[in-house]
């Protein structure tokens, strides 16, 4: 009888006890490049859940339009980490619709390139908010030094969520810190020794990565990757891709590049693909491996022009 009284205040005190069947908490990465970054930080830590809120096909989240099942995630998730910059324009209306969820922007302290002004950059810090996506270039993660502070961010942050957590987080987030150095260091390398500096870009997608190692967008054939082009506007781009001495193309294979097609007939420029990284395998090395095959395209398309 004593017995069958301890097992029922054992079993009274599991479940009164706060952490005894405590729930795993539920992480929610915005997209693709967000997601690889965070499963690097959140590497073998036990009872937190990490899902990606759009599927890896999705691509960038140009007009992204929120899906039922993505508000169902949310509102059993416990944060949910954004790029920022105004990458996320349905932001307000998760924020509106769950006010209690914690939003991690990985974009903080990140200097900003206005939309449309590859040279006018702003820093994003604390004081700012969450950056409007009409003013800036939401595509800071295809910098490797960007990427490296994003990874700070994120662990940063996820140490504040998950104090219990934060040596792991750190000790994961130094790891990835010191291979994404290692690659930064790699394409600086690469890239040193290229004579050729100009490209023209299928949308504006690699500002980030061409400031970060001195080439010049000299033309950008689309603002968003949907964007029809009237005659004029491939009139407007076919002129200054031929004055620059018609450099290489780079579309990109998550969207169709008819146009870019069109330009390269006219111009006479060779088209090479470089990768966004907005879609892939989802391996901890995806950030990694799609970087360096960018490099080798750049330089195949580079070594070519001198």
């Amino acid at each position: 009888m004593k017995r069958i009284l301890c097992l029922l205040l054992a079993l009274c005190l599991l479940l009164t006890c706060p952490f005894a069947l405590a729930e795993d908490v539920h992480v929610v990465a915005s997209f693709y490049p967000i997601y690889i970054f965070a499963q690097n930080i959140l590497l073998d830590i036990p009872g937190i859940s990490l899902s990606c809120m759009t599927a890896p096909s999705t691509g960038c989240l140009h007009d992204y339009q929120l899906l039922t099942g993505d508000m169902r995630l949310l509102s059993n998730a416990d944060a949910l980490l954004i790029n920022g910059a105004g990458m996320e324009t349905f932001l307000p209306s998760i924020e509106n619709q769950l006010p209690d969820l914690k939003v991690l922007d990985a974009s903080l302290g990140i200097d900003l390139i206005c939309a449309n002004e590859e040279h006018h950059h702003h820093e994003h810090g604390h004081e700012h908010g969450h950056a409007d996506a009409e003013e800036y270039n939401a595509h800071i993660w295809l910098s490797p030094k960007n990427a490296i502070q994003m990874v700070k961010n994120m662990e940063q942050q996820l140490s504040a969520l998950l104090p219990q957590h934060a040596e792991k987080l750190s000790q994961n987030a130094a790891g990835y810190i010191a291979r994404l150095e290692e690659l930064n260091g790699y394409i600086a390398d690469c890239l040193m020794a290229t004579a050729s500096r100009k490209m023209v870009t299928f949308h504006d997608s690699f500002p980030y990565f061409a400031h970060a190692y001195g080439l010049d967008i000299v033309a950008v054939v689309s603002l968003e990757p949907d964007e029809p082009l009237s005659p004029k506007m491939l009139t407007e781009v076919v002129n200054t891709v031929q004055e620059a001495g018609s450099p290489p193309l780079f579309a990109e294979p998550q969207y169709k590049n008819t146009a870019l097609e069109v330009i390269g007939r006219e111009t006479g420029a060779p088209v090479y693909l470089l990768d966004p990284m907005v879609t892939g395998d989802g391996s901890l090395t995806a950030y990694e491996d799609t970087m360096l095959k960018n490099i080798q395209t750049l330089l195949d398309a580079l070594k070519n022009e001198e």
